[in-house]
């Protein structure tokens, strides 16, 4: 299936042709169809899902919607929601503020910790500590605080580097030394950390933020044992917020339904962005995650937040957000992932056992990587020129399924990476077939790569 060039009213993507076009769906397939040649292919979607259930809330959310500016009116659609994900926090989160996007929701994360800081009585913290290859949205505040060669084009439109000094990602299968335990390379990491607080001022950092298991810059690489608290502890050693920014990540993916809640003992972060999941797709939703440590000093401050959005928990969207998250408690979705991800990860690591070009797959839950290397044992990377992800990418498509393609793995330049995150009602038959069509991809790949 081909694509030729064709006007597209769309600007977004590659805008120098039509791309192909989504035209239907039914569970974890979705139908694809060529613009030009009318040609339609099924594929196993093992990014996204569709659902008539979900379909039969929206048109009743349609019907009950009422418009209400947020700054002025509440709905109960929203405090619904709110309360339906806090309740599952563990007593991390109280309340919440639901935006249209996972950058939107990073964006207002930013200014509500600045505001805390003013109503503590600390308007001076104005630095984010972030990390390298980080990737946390696409707006002003957003790409600042990330890292990565989206970031480059805009540097000069951005926030200064000393508003957002950066620290190393969680990166083991690169960046662990020779003999230093899963335990030590997390210290270390977290003495880093703490190096650049007292460097930067203690008392001008406002807040610590960090992808909870990293998305789409680096491919998926959870957080080794210890390493979360040890940020938690510094961040309330030197009196900044810990953020943690689950929107790829987060509302049951990785396999539980907050994603911290299997690598940290000491409590959750102080505020949270999810997204993505959360309406699953069918709406525009994404939203914020408020501790009460944060609530309280408001409270006891202004009480009011500085700025509102137009759609601001809007109620459409938090209807049809509540109706997916309660399929998703009633049928135990979360547990289904976990369990159905874990075999597929287990399954694609047998695949590929003798893969030459399959240097690490990691992941949890249904949120799975593969770094691609040119030589295993040196873990040498491709040469970019060759774009290996996608060409992998490009053949995973040929073989029925969807899946996302990532360049610039190591450091932004070098280095490649392909990653799924099928859908929470996933069977171990569909794993099977993910399993199949990506370890077929790459096995194709790397026979044309080495003939």
């Amino acid at each position: 299936m081909t694509v030729e060039s064709e006007a597209s009213y769309i600007f977004q993507g590659k805008v120098s042709k039509k791309p192909l076009m989504c035209v239907g769906g039914d569970g974890m397939y979705i139908t694809i169809e060529d613009p030009v040649t009318k040609e339609k292919k099924v594929v196993l979607d093992a990014l996204s899902d569709s659902d008539p259930e979900i379909v039969e809330a929206m048109k009743e959310a349609a019907e009950k919607s009422v418009y209400t500016f947020g700054s002025y009116f509440a709905n109960y659609a929203a405090e619904e929601l709110g309360k339906f994900i806090c309740d599952r926090s563990h007593g991390a989160f109280t309340s919440a503020l639901f935006t249209g996007s996972g950058s939107e929701a990073n964006e207002n994360a930013l200014k509500i910790m600045k505001q805390y800081h003013i109503e503590n009585g600390e308007p001076q913290r104005y630095k984010f500590i972030s990390r390298h290859q980080s990737y946390h949205g696409y707006t002003i505040g957003a790409l600042s605080i990330g890292e990565g060669p989206r970031k480059v084009p805009f540097r000069d439109i951005l926030l200064s580097d000393d508003q957002t000094p950066k620290v190393s990602q969680c990166y083991p299968y690169r960046n662990k030394l020779e003999g230093e335990s899963d335990e030590d390379y997390g210290k270390r990491l977290v003495q880093e950390l703490e190096d650049v607080f007292i460097r930067e001022g203690t008392d001008k950092v406002a807040g610590v933020i960090m992808e909870t298991v990293g998305g789409s810059t680096f491919g998926t690489s959870p957080p080794v044992p210890g390493y979360l608290d040890g940020v938690k502890a510094v961040c309330e050693k030197y009196g900044a917020l810990f953020m943690l920014d689950e929107v790829m990540c987060g509302m049951g993916r990785c396999g539980s339904y907050m994603t911290w809640d299997q690598f940290m003992t000491n409590g959750g972060p102080d505020i949270q962005s999810v997204g993505k999941t959360i309406g699953s797709g069918f709406v525009t939703l994404a939203g914020l995650l408020i501790s009460p440590k944060i609530k309280n000093v408001y409270d006891a401050g202004s009480g009011f937040i500085a700025g509102a959005q137009t759609y601001h928990s809007h109620q459409f969207n938090c209807l049809v957000g509540l109706a997916v998250q309660k399929k998703i408690m009633r049928d135990n979705l979360v547990e289904n992932i976990k369990e159905t991800g874990t075999y597929m990860a287990e399954q694609l690591k047998i695949a590929l056992k003798d893969s030459k070009i399959a240097g690490d797959v990691r992941g949890c839950g249904s949120f799975w990587s593969v770094e691609l290397v040119k030589d295993k044992a040196t873990k040498e990377p491709f040469d970019p020129k060759l774009d290996v992800c996608h060409l992998v990418q490009d053949q995973a498509y040929e073989n029925g399924i969807t899946l996302m393609g990532g360049s610039g793995t190591i450091d932004g330049k070098i280095g490649d990476h392909v990653t799924v995150g099928p859908s929470y009602i996933m069977t171990k038959a569909e794993a099977d077939i993910i399993v199949k069509a990506l370890s077929g991809a790459i096995l194709s790949v790397e026979k044309k790569l080495f003939a």
